[in-house]
């Protein structure tokens, strides 16, 4: 029997979060859930306790938990409540990996404190390299910490490039849905409604995400990603769409070969190679069959559709701190438009604005990323009230 392997799961009440506790549950001779935290979902987050027995819970909204630590009574499970509680916990002394799955700007620091911590980084908060690539990849170097991607774009281009010489690689080919709207003209886009675009054609993911999505801003700033994981200029990462979602990304190397990753849109197999890696592990989950998916086709993006996707290569060239403003004004602009407060083709509107308005500046430190974030969440919010 292999040793276990302690999980610790960052946002587990989350899309990801609970699907990487099915893979958990799958292969309960090789992984155990040691930390979970949530930001509100208390009672579900009481139940995965009660389910998957970890040292440690953790709520970030404080005022559940009370009834969080009411619910886990008599178990022997520690509770924690708050933002630095989840810091702590993701450098929790027995967990092995921690798998990054809050949503937003809000998964950077627990991400560092992981990091600080020794923890192998199982990559699904995207916007944490977004916000501080430069950081974040300085910091595993000067801890000796692995980021194995859990997104299936990501894990797709790991994949491929393993046991290849980093130097051959020619560019990154990253693959996109289009989302629900790839065939709507930009008027239509101007009437399309938070239900719309909550309904994704082939993937199951949180709001956040999902929206992202439908902008076409989740490639974006799956591009930002793969330039920090990969270490691979912006200018040799390629963006095209395939509607089918089952070549999840492609690398193309010196030679004209090009080696790419199938498979059904799923996301417990990229949760399940990011957890085992290197080692990959049998699954009892229906295979791929070719003949099911007969035709799969590949075409550019549209960048005057879907104006957020060529934002983020434009914040990536310009560096320093545009790509955290870019995340902010995004994260802003997102729930105003489920909140329907805004329309879906006003959320470009106010990350341009937001761009053009915040200070920028090369520094890449920490304590500039937070007064940076808290800027543009500002001039974001002031854009939108106007």
């Amino acid at each position: 029997m292999s040793e276990i392997k302690n999980i610790g799961v960052l946002g587990s009440t989350g899309s990801i979060g609970t699907q990487t506790l099915d893979i958990i549950s799958e292969y309960p001779d090789r992984f155990r859930a040691s930390v979970l935290t949530a930001r509100r979902q208390w009672r579900m987050l009481a139940d995965q306790a009660l389910k998957y027995r970890p040292d440690l819970v953790v709520i970030g909204e404080e005022q559940y938990y009370q009834p969080l630590r009411e619910a886990l009574a008599g178990s022997g499970i520690e509770v924690a409540a708050g933002a630095k509680a989840i810091e702590d916990g993701a450098a929790h002394p027995a967990t092995d990996t921690v798998v990054t799955a809050m949503v937003g700007y809000s998964g950077l620091l627990p991400t560092i404190s992981a990091i600080k911590g020794g923890k192998t980084i199982a990559l699904s908060n995207k916007e944490t390299l977004v916000v501080a690539g430069e950081l974040i990849t300085g910091l595993c170097r000067e801890y000796g910490v692995d980021i194995v991607p859990v997104d299936s774009e990501h894990s797709a281009i790991f994949q491929c490039l393993v046991g290849e010489r980093h130097d051959e690689m020619r560019k990154i080919i990253l693959t996109a849905s289009g989302g629900p709207f790839r065939k709507l003209s930009k008027e239509q886009l101007s009437e399309v409604t938070p239900a719309d675009a909550l309904k994704h054609p082939n993937w199951d993911m949180g709001a956040k995400v999902t929206i992202d999505s439908a902008s076409m801003m989740n490639k974006g700033f799956e591009m930002i990603e793969a330039r920090w994981l990969f270490d691979c200029e912006p200018e040799r990462i390629e963006v095209v769409v395939h509607p089918q979602s089952i070549v999840h990304s492609m690398v193309e190397y010196r030679d004209g070969s090009v080696k790419a990753q199938l498979g059904v849109p799923d996301m417990h197999t990229p949760i399940r190679y990011a957890l085992s890696y290197p080692s990959r592990l049998q699954t009892e989950a229906r295979p791929m069959r070719l003949e099911d998916y007969a035709t799969l086709t590949f075409e550019r993006p549209d960048m005057d559709k879907f104006p957020l996707l060529g934002y983020a290569f434009e914040a990536i060239r310009k560096g320093g701190t545009m790509p955290c403003i870019l995340n902010a004004a995004n994260e802003i602009a997102v729930q105003a438009f489920l909140e329907g407060r805004i329309r879906f083709t006003d959320m470009p509107v106010v990350a341009r604005k937001t761009m053009d308005a915040t200070p920028w500046s090369s520094d890449c430190d920490l304590d500039t990323l937070v007064e940076t974030n808290a800027a543009a969440r500002k001039i974001a919010e002031s854009i939108i009230k106007v």
